[in-house]
């Protein structure tokens, strides 16, 4: 039987100049399911070994403490809950859990630091964490807060490949999460980061409260950026008691593999990455975000200070969809 409309999936969401407008992310997210997915799944091949996915580890370098007041964040120092701050960790440390994780399988090693902005005392120590992993063959990540032109020129001497400065939401609802920094603020680093010639890894997270709308915006201003973020991690908020967003209630899985599919459309050739709230989804919610475009995820039982699925269970996980992990890109 012929299918009405198979032969027209959905309508294109950029202009002739290459931008998104919102209307356009919107017609896209609200389409009907299948058809979303089809589309994502089908840029996805496009651009990707649809049956390859990345694997990064996530290291806190430096935790809690942060003066930054984000909703959402357990290592703030104006939430109570019970974290305690630390130093930040000595070098030769780094680079022993660097080896450790390649050694598992992770291509790239992020390391962050509950921090507002580095200081200048620490910046030898971040560069040499840098190079220690650097050469260990793997790729290089950070997200140490906002930076400076000076701090950017040495992390890109040092061979930093990556640096994370997630937006985290529109810039409508900014300001619902976040009053410490602005909007702006963020977009200034990722532009500072951008001209050094370090590569953005810049997402957001959701179910913070926001409105679908504000999902759709967020992927709009990542789309609309000068080049688009080589990688894009979309989180899903893990409620920590203590924060403002403790009782926030969770979003609907099919809402949130509706994100993944439309940041899979509008940035083809990023890494979009399941990060946190994985150890809340279902093997199959998991599975429908790969299909929907998600091939990056960090491996790992922790994230930064939240929980994440195990190794053993990831790999599982992959044996059943028939998913292998990225293999290393030559250094």
């Amino acid at each position: 039987m012929h299918a009405p409309n198979s032969t027209k999936i959905m309508p294109q969401g950029q202009s002739t100049d290459g931008t998104w407008t919102l209307e356009k992310a919107r017609a896209l997210h609200d389409a009907p399911f299948n058809n979303l997915l089809f589309l994502a799944q089908t840029v996805h091949r496009e651009n990707f070994d649809p049956n390859k996915v990345q694997l990064s580890r996530l290291l806190s370098i430096k935790t809690g403490g942060c003066p930054e007041d984000c909703g959402y964040c357990s290592q703030s120092a104006h939430h109570e809950t019970g974290l305690k701050a630390s130093k930040l960790m000595e070098v030769r440390r780094v680079i022993a859990e660097a080896t450790k994780a390649r050694d598992a399988g992770a291509t790239r090693y992020c390391m962050g630091a509950a921090w507002r902005n580095p200081k200048a005392r620490d910046m030898d120590a971040v560069v040499a964490m840098v190079e220690g992993v650097k050469a260990l063959g793997m790729e290089t990540c950070m997200t140490l807060g906002m930076l400076d032109s000076e701090q950017t020129a040495r992390l890109k001497q040092a061979g930093l490949d990556f640096y994370n400065h997630n937006i985290d939401t529109s810039e409508r609802y900014y300001g619902e999460i976040i009053s410490t920094r602005s909007f702006g603020d963020r977009l200034d680093t990722l532009e500072l980061v951008r001209q050094s010639g370090i590569k953005v890894c810049c997402g957001g997270i959701v179910g913070m409260g926001e409105e679908p709308v504000d999902r759709i915006d967020m992927l709009v201003t990542l789309a609309n950026l000068p080049e688009h973020p080589e990688s894009v991690p979309i989180n899903m908020l893990i409620p920590i008691d203590g924060t403002p967003l403790a009782d926030a209630k969770p979003i609907e899985p099919i809402e949130f593999v509706r994100v993944i599919a439309l940041a899979r459309i509008m940035m083809p050739k990023s890494h979009v990455r399941l990060s946190a709230g994985r150890t809340a989804m279902t093997d199959e919610m998991q599975a429908l975000c790969f299909f929907a475009g998600a091939n990056s995820i960090f491996v790992g039982d922790t994230l930064l200070t939240a929980d994440n699925p195990g190794e053993d269970k990831d790999s599982l996980l992959f044996r059943r969809l028939g998913i292998e992990p990225m293999e290393r890109e030559a250094q």
